[in-house]
């Protein structure tokens, strides 16, 4: 799998953690800010759906070609580069005021996110060993996710008193740490490091890798894009429900939100654990299911809710396994696919679930034009329990079929040490973002789910 063969670096695995929490602070403190200045001037679901669709675009479209120069440019490049470029195009949407350069400059900052999302996802099983990866995933999650915590809990603060600009303001300046990180951390990949090995038995090569070709990860991307699809809408809906329907403040909408985040921290720590009993990749990908069907339950539940604070422990839950579904497709991504293939991999992922999204944002928007957000709530659960009720016996007969995946010669070097004590991976978001959570898959900057 071309993990590292010596000693894992943990001073790259936390400065790329730090700058990934900072950067995604940030990132939801845009979507937060922006999403609770539509609503608070009377915009419609329409608006919100347009800039989340804004937001998440760049990341299915762009997949091909960041998934391609995470492999094949130095990384320190793609991510120096990329932070000045979204501090810069931050720094303009604060003192933007039509609606359409909004929206044109929020597009702009997903196509950097788009960038540096499959560079950072790639580099973190380089820099540890293949026994410290759950523990390198969690850390680089946990990170995200205190970022995606803080985000919208400083948003519902800063906009309520100040208005949107400072909050914009201070995500132009997070954006810096990606900078840093990108000077300072010593793991590169990309450009010319990485060449082509000669693979034992047939293995693929990652010149010719494709995820299609491993049946086991296509059932695994269907799956989540398939829920995340199903759920989506929740994004758009859920700020009219708080809002509104329940008659919160805008703090309390950042609680709430904040909320599901923190149980992704609490999950990715929890399951981080559990990751290393999983030994069959089977069984990961099948886990993985029943987490979601957690994280739709819960997304059920909170539509009968009589007020906005009893939301927080039902959203809890549901980032614990929201969090843990996250952990478990990372480590699988990082298990089957081969080093140099990992930025097209994880970038193809995170292109898929933000696709999904994108399905759920357009029908959020469309279907508050003609229904409440609490039956919008149900329904959002309810349609995911049945993706993951269709979804299941595919995915079993794919698990059942998987046979384990040789793509890399075995590192050369000493015998791994026992594995640490589980706490600590920064691994990508959202998976691969990617993506919003479940209702997030974590790169994607938006609400529960």
């Amino acid at each position: 799998m071309s993990f590292t063969s010596v000693r894992s670096r943990w001073s790259d695995v936390w400065l790329a953690t730090a700058a990934r929490g900072i950067a995604s602070c940030g990132d939801f403190l845009v979507a937060s800010a922006l999403t609770l200045a539509l609503q608070s001037a009377g915009a419609g679901g329409l608006a919100v759906s347009g800039v989340l669709l804004a937001a998440t675009l760049p990341l299915v479209v762009l997949a091909p070609l960041t998934g391609r120069l995470a492999d094949r440019v130095d990384s320190r490049i793609i991510l120096v580069a990329a932070g000045l470029a979204q501090a810069g195009i931050c720094l303009a949407l604060a003192y933007a005021g039509h609606p359409a350069l909004v929206i044109v400059l929020v597009a702009l900052l997903a196509a950097g996110l788009a960038a540096t999302q499959p560079v950072i996802s790639a580099l973190v099983p380089v820099m540890v060993r293949a026994a410290d990866l759950p523990r390198a995933s969690a850390l680089n999650q946990s990170a995200g996710t205190l970022g995606a915590l803080a985000g919208p809990a400083l948003a519902g603060l800063l906009v309520g008193q100040f208005g949107a600009r400072p909050p914009l303001l201070l995500a132009a300046g997070s954006y810096l740490a990606l900078v840093v990180a990108g000077l300072l951390i010593r793991t590169r990949r990309g450009g010319r490091r990485h060449a082509e090995p000669a693979l034992p038995g047939g293995a693929v090569p990652a010149t010719g890798w494709r995820l299609r070709q491993d049946p086991l990860l296509v059932a695994m991307v269907a799956s989540v894009a398939g829920v995340i699809g199903a759920v989506g809408a929740i994004n758009v809906v859920e700020v009219f429900f708080i809002r509104e329907t329940l008659g919160s403040s805008t703090t309390v909408y950042g609680l709430v939100t904040g909320a599901w985040t923190l149980g992704i921290l609490a999950g990715g720590w929890l399951f981080a654990r559990v990751v290393r009993r999983l030994d069959r990749d089977g069984a990961l990908v099948g886990a993985g299911l029943a987490l979601l069907g957690g994280c739709c339950l819960m997304v059920l539940a909170s539509a009968a809710v009589p007020a906005a604070l009893l939301l927080v422990p039902i959203f809890l839950v549901g980032g614990v396994f929201n969090g843990g579904n996250n952990v478990f497709d990372t480590v699988l991504l990082a298990r089957r696919v081969p080093e140099a293939a990992r930025g097209r991999a994880f970038a193809f992922f995170g292109a898929s679930v933000q696709g999904a999204a994108m399905v759920g944002y357009l029908a959020g928007g469309l279907l508050l034009e003609v229904a409440a957000p609490r039956p919008l709530v149900a329904a959002c659960g309810v349609a995911g329990l049945l993706v993951v009720a269709a979804v299941a016996l595919p995915l079993r007969r794919a698990s059942r079929a998987a046979t384990p995946a040789v793509l890399d010669p075995a590192p050369a070097g000493p015998p791994p040490l026992a594995p640490d004590s589980v706490r600590g991976e920064p691994a990508p978001a959202g998976p691969p973002p990617l993506a919003p959570d479940l209702v997030r898959k974590d790169p994607a900057p938006a609400g529960p789910a």
